[in-house]
């Protein structure tokens, strides 16, 4: 899972996020792939994750909503099981920082 992870936050990484400090761009990330797990949680369709998200009016700025398409595909792919027990946003702000600094 660390491995497709790490490849997934490299694609995240647009230009569109350049804007931000390096630490602020992966909070915005790890908050995306929590609200996209949380609509799978909520047994949104996968297709109406980018409106349902929309409809929560989330705090990050939107140019970030460009990373939702990005993020829904690999969270729909995770078994409900790490779905419901694990913190995908942690794991990804985690690795998000990892690359920065590393």
């Amino acid at each position: 899972m660390k491995l497709r992870l790490a490849l997934i936050a490299s694609l995240a990484a647009t230009p569109l996020m350049a804007a931000d400090t390096p630490e602020q761009s992966c909070a915005y990330q790890a908050e995306i792939v929590a609200a996209v797990q949380q609509a799978r949680k909520d047994r949104v369709k996968e297709r109406d994750v980018p409106a349902a998200i929309a409809a929560t009016s989330p705090d990050w700025p939107d140019n970030y909503n460009a990373a939702i398409p990005l993020v829904a595909p690999w969270v729909y792919e995770q078994k409900m099981k790490v779905i419901r027990k694990e913190d995908l946003g942690a794991a990804w702000k985690e690795l998000c920082l990892a690359q920065i600094k590393g």
